[in-house]
């Protein structure tokens, strides 16, 4: 763990060094990553079946085998305990309501001249959404990608996971019936992302590939983009704190290490101008590293990748974390909206002592598929404009063309387009 203290001489050059905790080495994978896509696109469901053999670690017999039941899905709902049950519903409906609050509409203005512009917002036909299933599996995520796209009104949701030695995950099963998932299939990483591109003969073809993934999952994402559209191109999990003289170390830092269990390459980093809360959190740390049973993957994300960074006031914490665009922030200050104006990059952010970061993984509403490694300066969260395209709306009645037409034909000529320039002038030169 780094422990930083802005007056140091040395400091911009580490925590430029911290800036670039998000890069993904895509180089080293993009080979491998296309040879699978490749593969995907001339042998389709063969090809399907060979790396699942390969990377999965068993092997179908049959190509029906990689479809997920229905009715494995409906016995895993079931079967839930009635506790679980109401989490889960409880998670969809708040999920659920926060995003139909997203929901753009179409719309039309009426000019006095005649004329009529709008906008026209429509779903996509058929979404893909990966669901990651490998060192951990995310119902969450599920819920996260589904509801979106539920919400939107996609006809028609394709889900990819996959199921190491042919084992699901049983609450992510029963995530996919409470959203009334009827086409999912037992298949991860970029072989998933490439089926869904470019569709096989069992996975049908997709407009919007969505979801997160490990640095080939990411990469398979980039390789087809413009084939279809996607999210984002997302990285390991991280989170960043602001926190004043009033904050609660043992809060800062088993929040900080909520992230580091994610996975090794997570990365924690709290700002704060109040050296002993600085220190006490790097204590706290250490004592609740003890009791983590994920103690090994967080260990080795605070060695590596977290961070506590001391700053002369909070408007350099702030003007530092604006910088590091964190996938997550908590503001843990006296007054966190008065923060807030200041704030122009994050993921999303936690507002308060009493917002810890898994309450916006889980069951707050909105969604938890963020950007990561600073791309919050330019990406925003999942939401249902993911899955929906929009339209332009333009109609010119014979007294608007003969109003706004001779503008439009003189720039038209100015660029030399000739035809263009006529097209106009034919209809208002009569």
């Amino acid at each position: 763990m780094q422990f930083l203290d802005t007056g140091e001489i040395d400091f911009r050059k580490k925590f430029d060094i911290l800036l670039k905790r998000g890069h993904m080495d895509m180089d080293n994978v993009s080979k491998a990553v296309a040879d699978i896509i490749f593969e995907i696109k001339i042998e389709g469901d063969v090809a399907l079946m060979k790396h699942v053999a390969k990377f999965d670690q068993w092997e179908p017999s049959k190509i029906e085998e990689l479809s997920i039941s229905l009715n494995d899905m409906r016995f895993a709902y079931d079967g839930l305990s009635v506790p679980l049950k109401e989490s889960l519903q409880l998670a969809y409906e708040r999920i659920r309501a926060y995003h139909e609050k997203l929901l753009p509409k179409s719309w039309l203005d009426f000019e006095k001249n005649g004329n009529v512009l709008g906008q026209k917002v429509t779903p996509v036909d058929r979404a893909g959404l990966y669901i990651p299933g490998g060192k951990a599996a995310y119902p969450s995520s599920l819920l996260m990608n589904a509801i979106p796209a539920i919400v939107a009104g996609v006809e028609e949701i394709i889900v990819c996971t996959p199921a190491p030695h042919n084992k699901l995950n049983h609450l992510l099963l029963a995530a996919m019936h409470l959203c009334g998932i009827k086409k999912a299939y037992k298949v991860g990483g970029a072989s998933a992302i490439g089926a869904m591109a470019f569709g096989t003969q069992s996975i049908p073809k997709v407009d919007v590939v969505t979801g997160p993934g490990n640095i080939f999952v990411a990469t398979a994402k980039k390789m087809v983009f413009g084939e279809v559209n996607i999210d984002m191109i997302a990285g390991p999990s991280e989170i960043g704190i602001l926190a004043d003289i009033s904050a609660d170390p043992n809060y800062l830092a088993i929040d900080m290490l909520s992230q580091a269990e994610h996975d090794e390459m997570a990365s924690s980093i709290l700002i704060t101008p109040c050296r002993n809360v600085a220190l006490q959190t790097r204590e706290k740390i250490f004592q609740w590293l003890e009791t983590l049973n994920r103690k090994a993957i967080a260990e080795v994300s605070v060695r590596d990748r977290a961070a506590i960074i001391v700053t002369k006031d909070m408007d350099e914490a702030v003007m530092l974390m604006n910088q590091i665009a964190p996938e997550h922030l908590e503001v843990m200050t006296t007054h966190p909206f008065d923060l807030l104006p200041s704030i122009k990059h994050a993921g999303a952010i936690f507002m308060g002592r009493y917002t810890p970061e898994p309450i916006g993984d889980y069951i707050a509403g909105p969604n938890h598929t963020l950007p990561t490694g600073g791309t919050a300066r330019f990406y925003s969260p999942l939401g249902v404009d993911n899955f929906l395209k929009k339209s332009s709306i333009i109609s010119m009645s014979e007294k608007g063309i003969k109003e706004i037409g001779p503008a439009c034909a003189m720039l038209a000529r100015a660029e030399g387009l000739g035809a263009h320039e006529s097209s106009v002038l034919e209809r208002i030169s009569h």
